[in-house]
């Protein structure tokens, strides 16, 4: 066994060889475990650091709208390297720190230990480094202006790209400064005007910023001044309470300096750009406003021409909506559910906003018995139906708008009417002077003139439609008709005070549970057989009974019961032969209607009516006589067209005594009864319409006509007369007589069918506002304006108003007239066998209204016959020619 020899070496002694024999620093593995907790323990101020920093950002960010400081983000990105460069050396600590050994003084394997523990150091440097450069003063700096706020919006929009893609086009090609978009509440406004906000931050438009502002049914000059503010970094405290005149300077001088787009969301009244402080838009600077309101009087007080009406969807996108809204789930629930859910889309009419809130109510109905039981509710009163109390509140700001009391009760008297009913505007105008809503002390024009004013307001609130193609109708959307039938109720407070049951199938007249407190009634389109004593209802003052065809018989005790009655109307009960002469009881009757029923004499009872002003008796086809009618001696307005019974000899003279008559609208078949009409110069004042059916001229053959200032229509059918001229006692041709004299002035609608003896209708030249003119089924006419009887009126430019025109049969007509006419106003020419007429008094060189004019004609080879002045005016108005087959009839003016 050989000598044993013993070495003896300290720890350290042996590190600092290895360490010296790697040139390593021994710091790294010895100082390791210290090294970690200190990088940990740093580690977590960095981090406290870094949400403190990150807290102050955000919130400054969020409300003060700043941006943060570049090097603030530079801090906070350096931070989260570092922290994921942290947790990733973290991730190995466990594995290093067990590789130790001799007490941490030593490792298993000293390269590696060596490695990590240098890591760790310079980790632990760039974390003290970073942590003393995290001390800001200010971490946020003041943001440049967004030039756009992209806003929320539902992901699928229903019925609204045309609309969308019209707008853009008028704000960025056509180049109009300021847009306005009107229609009524819930139509679908401010989503459009969210989609054209949006689409500014889709397309590169060049403005500089867009504002979008709700103004509200009350602006507030400082609320709105402020939201301005807001979008031009104005805002602030200080900022907030300057005066207006300082912020509209503020806002000017900032506005000014570039081009901007103003959106101004739900307007009610004119908004005064200048004293928010908005520079007025217009093309030099570009800037463009683009505004919604319910009011058409709005548009035009905010200087816009041609505002743009956003109307309710056509009945496929409503339905497409609907369908959206209520889920394919509920829709399959059960196989009558689809059916029934059109009916029920049906009942919103196209308006998104009862679409969307009453399909979202019906989404979770998924029983038939439930469809079928909201169909019900929303046909019988559908104030009732769930989630109408959101849809009525909004619709009646509309009406809450109406700044003339008397406007609100004509509307909601509009509400007596079936859906979709299309009322005459004259006869509405007769019902509301009559229940006294507009004074007719002073004059039948004057209260007209009210009565169109009225109309308009309510058309241009959005609150009534008007007719696209006869535009002296007008008609209400079935939910604002909800709406008003709401607050004639007093919000569903008092149900009996307006009763309306229309077209439900009634065979009586309906219990009601307190009569005293019913004021209106409309039972129209029923099917009521009689009607009988009913408890006392003096407050009743209007009363509707139309088209009830199987009406046979009314009691005495019937009138007994409702003397504060005021409007009366039974037209269209084909079954009605009599009326009882009670209807004396009647004292404070003012309207009655008795058109179209089968009544044979009027009751004498009748005459004793004192307070009775308006009588209608058109289409009377078994009226054999209303003599006695001139002991009604407070009848203003008498109608007696197309009845058996006519104007005679006799009607005339008791016409004559009727002091206060000022409208007469009758039909004649005498020529001597032509004649005794047109010299009782009281009773030509009064005529409106008049109609000839059958009369035959016995002398001259001349029909003529004296100045009758209120004549509004002419209907002459089946006549003989050669010619119609303009009385010579009113009308001279001297050169003394200004061409511009108008002797038919209110002359709007003229009619003439299968008078064969007429060559020409010269004297419409004296009917300057004539916009529509019918000729049909008369041989002989050769023109419709001759040249050699005009010339002699020389001065006059005919159909300066025109809107509709219809040639039908005329087998010798040549002319319209010998030159070309501007036609200004004229939409439609309907042409239909008139071979002889080769040419149109058209040229290109007229400004014809020509985006809105129709052609109509019927036989091809008469298109191909038509003579151009050039090849200019052939190719302007080719387009506009339309073909019809040989299914398509002329529509007879009644």
């Amino acid at each position: 066994m050989g000598a044993c020899l013993t070495l003896s070496f300290s720890c350290d002694e042996v590190v600092n060889q290895i360490s010296q024999g790697l040139c390593i620093n021994v710091g790294y593995i010895c100082e390791l475990s210290k090294n970690v907790v200190a990088m940990k323990k740093d580690m977590e101020v960095l981090k406290k650091k870094r949400d403190d920093v990150k807290r102050r950002v955000d919130i400054e960010e969020f409300t003060r709208r700043r941006e943060r400081l570049s090097q603030v983000q530079g801090w906070l990105t350096n931070v989260s390297t570092v922290e994921n460069k942290f947790n990733e050396l973290l991730t190995t600590n466990d594995a290093e720190l067990q590789r130790l050994c001799l007490f941490g003084f030593c490792s298993k394997n000293v390269k590696m230990s060596y490695l990590y523990g240098k890591r760790v150091v310079l980790m632990l440097k760039e974390i003290e480094s970073l942590s003393s450069q995290g001390d800001f003063d200010t971490v946020t700096l003041a943001t440049p202006i967004a030039r756009i706020e992209e806003m929320p919006i539902q992901p699928t929009i229903v019925g609204q790209e045309t609309m969308l893609e019209r707008v853009w086009t008028r704000l960025t090609e056509d180049g109009d400064e300021i847009v306005g978009l009107y229609g009524m509440g819930g139509v679908g406004k401010t989503t459009l005007l969210t989609r054209i906000n949006n689409k500014f931050s889709e397309k590169c438009s060049g403005f500089g910023v867009v504002i979008w502002v709700v103004v509200s049914k009350s602006p507030d000059i400082h609320r709105i001044q402020g939201d301005i503010g807001k979008r031009l970094d104005l805002g602030g405290e200080e900022w907030d309470n300057v005066n207006e005149n300082q912020r509209a300077l503020d806002i000017y001088n900032v506005l000014g300096k570039q081009k901007f787009v103003l959106l101004l969301d739900d307007i009610w009244e004119k908004v005064n750009l200048e004293v928010l402080g908005v520079p007025y838009p217009s093309r030099q600077n570009g800037c463009k406003v683009v505004f919604t309101t319910r009011s058409r009087d709005v548009c035009g007080r905010m200087r816009v021409d041609d505002p743009m009406e956003v109307s309710c969807l056509e009945p496929n996108e409503a339905w497409e909506l609907f369908q959206m809204k209520v889920g394919e789930n509920t829709l399959k629930g059960h196989p009558d559910i689809p059916e029934l859910a059109r009916k029920v889309a049906g009942k919103c009419c196209g308006l998104p906003l009862a679409l969307n809130v009453i399909g979202e109510t019906m989404a979770c109905k998924r029983m038939v018995q439930e469809w079928r039981n909201a169909i019900d509710v929303l046909s019988s009163y559908a104030a009732e139906f769930p989630g109408m109390e959101q849809i009525l509140p909004i619709l009646k700001y509309s009406y809450d708008n109406l700044n003339k009391e008397q406007v609100k009760p004509c509307f909601l008297y509009c509400s007596l009417f079936p859906e979709d009913y299309r009322m005459e505007k004259e006869r509405l105008i007769d019902y509301w002077i009559c229940e006294g809503f507009i004074d007719e002390n002073e004059s039948r024009e004057r209260a007209l003139s009210q009565g169109y004013e009225i109309i308009g307001i309510l058309v241009r609130a959005c609150l009534l439609l008007e007719e696209a193609i006869n535009k002296e109708q007008v008609k209400m959307h079935d939910v604002v008709r909800e709406m008003a039938l709401w607050i004639a109720s007093d919000l569903g407070e008092h149900k009996e005070r307006c009763i309306v049951q229309v077209g439900v199938g009634l065979r009586e007249v309906p219990k009601v549970k307190n009569w005293s407190s019913v004021r209106r009634m409309s039972l129209m389109e029923n099917e009521i057989e009689i009607l009988s004593g009913s408890p006392e209802c003096l407050e009743l003052t209007t009363l509707f009974l139309q088209k009830n065809d199987s009406l046979l018989h009314i009691s005495d005790e019937f009138f007994r019961c409702i003397p504060m009655l005021v409007v009366l109307d039974l037209s269209g009960n084909s079954s009605l032969r009599k009326l009882p002469n009670q209807i004396s009881k009647l004292v404070s009757l003012r309207y009655l209607d008795l058109s179209w029923t089968y009544i044979k004499r009027l009751p004498v009872g009748l005459q004793e009516l004192k307070k009775l002003r308006y009588l209608r008796l058109d289409y009377m086809k078994r009226l054999k006589s209303i003599s006695g009618i001139s002991n009604i001696s407070s009848l203003r307005k008498l109608q007696l067209l197309q009845s058996k019974m006519s104007l005679d000899m006799s009607l005339v003279e008791e016409l004559q005594l009727l002091e206060h008559l000022e409208v007469l609208n009758i039909s004649i078949k005498s020529s001597l009864v032509v004649e005794k009409l047109l010299n009782a110069p009281r009773l030509v004042k009064c005529l409106q319409i008049l109609v000839l059916r059958g009369v035959q001229e016995e002398s001259s053959g001349v029909l003529t006509l004296p100045d009758m200032d209120n004549l509004n229509k002419v209907i002459i059918r089946k006549c003989g007369m050669c010619e119609i001229k303009i009385e010579r006692k009113t009308l001279s041709l001297s050169s003394n007589r200004s061409p511009k004299t108008q002797f038919l002035h209110n002359l709007s609608t003229v009619h003439i069918s299968s008078c064969d003896g007429l060559k020409d209708l010269t004297w419409l030249l004296f009917a300057p506002n004539l916009t529509s003119l019918e000729v049909l089924d008369s041989e002989l006419v050769e023109g419709i304006i001759n040249q050699e009887k005009a010339m002699t009126m020389s001065g006059i430019i005919p159909f300066q108003k025109l809107e509709s025109l219809r040639l039908h049969n005329l087998a010798m007509l040549r002319s319209i007239y010998w030159q070309p006419l501007s036609f200004p106003c004229l939409k439609t020419i309907h042409i239909t066998k008139c071979p002889e007429l080769r040419k149109l008094p058209l040229d290109s060189e007229i400004a014809i209204r020509d985006e809105e004019l129709v052609i109509k004609y019927q036989e091809e080879e008469w298109l191909e016959r038509v003579e151009w002045d050039n090849e200019a005016t052939r190719l302007r108005f080719l387009p506009f020619f339309k073909f019809f087959g040989p299914e398509w009839q002329v529509s007879y003016v009644r």
